[in-house]
């Protein structure tokens, strides 16, 4: 498929911030008398945002969040914010490889601010502003819901079927494809352990990559 358009989710396809985030939740929970690992936490809150989030942990957890859990996700936000987070290994070589011409969005369920934080900390703010669109503050319905991607393919003024979208997450993969978009399940972040391509194309991904390169040969914009 050569798109007419590139939509980006952020958190695990264009930094590597998944793995630390839950890894964070997992220890958080765990210290407040609920078991978790990492892998546990991917599985279950990745790619979610606000009540579905929260609603998430809780049912995990079997009652209400702990009172402190706000205070504690705010501090280690802020700490990540602070010191930056990598890039997904070729991320920010295949974003600056791509045609000047070729209209590309952010889709996240993370909130903008998130987004140009570390988008400026990779240097491909320039890449993609002012296309950042966030679950949290552009529409009613977050991922799993088609609606963010919908949004950010109009905005950018094409086809939602003439977009290709890359996604890391289960969740985010169900709302890419109930889009009607072209996906790609990106495997290439160091959270997407053996078997995350298969839960991928469970869910309808047209494509599954392992790395940038195979994404850019999907695309037809390999060299």
């Amino acid at each position: 498929m050569t798109p007419r358009a590139l939509i980006f989710d952020f958190d695990g396809v264009l930094i590597e911030s998944e793995f630390a985030g839950n890894r964070h939740i997992a220890e958080y929970l765990t210290a407040r008398g609920h078991p978790t690992t990492p892998e546990q936490a991917m599985a279950r809150f990745m790619g979610l945002s606000g009540a579905d989030f929260t609603g998430a942990i809780e049912r995990w957890i079997g009652g209400p969040l702990p009172d402190d859990f706000a205070e504690a996700r705010a501090a280690e936000d802020a700490r990540v914010v602070a010191e930056g987070i990598d890039p997904v290994a070729g991320a920010v070589a295949f974003v600056r490889s791509l045609p000047p011409s070729l209209p590309r969005a952010i889709a996240s369920s993370s909130r903008t601010a998130w987004i140009e934080r570390h988008l400026r900390h990779i240097g491909l703010f320039e890449a993609f502003a002012p296309h950042l669109y966030s679950g949290r503050e552009h529409v009613t319905r977050g991922k799993p819901a088609p609606d963010l991607y919908l949004h950010a393919a109009a905005r950018l003024g094409v086809p939602i079927a003439a977009c290709a979208i890359i996604e890391d997450s289960p969740i985010g993969a169900t709302g890419a494809v109930a889009s009607g978009a072209y996906v790609i399940g990106l495997c290439a972040a160091t959270h997407c352990g053996v078997g995350h391509d298969e839960v991928l194309r469970a869910k309808g991904v047209q494509a599954i990559a392992h790395d940038f390169g195979e994404v850019a040969r999907l695309l037809g914009l390999a060299d």
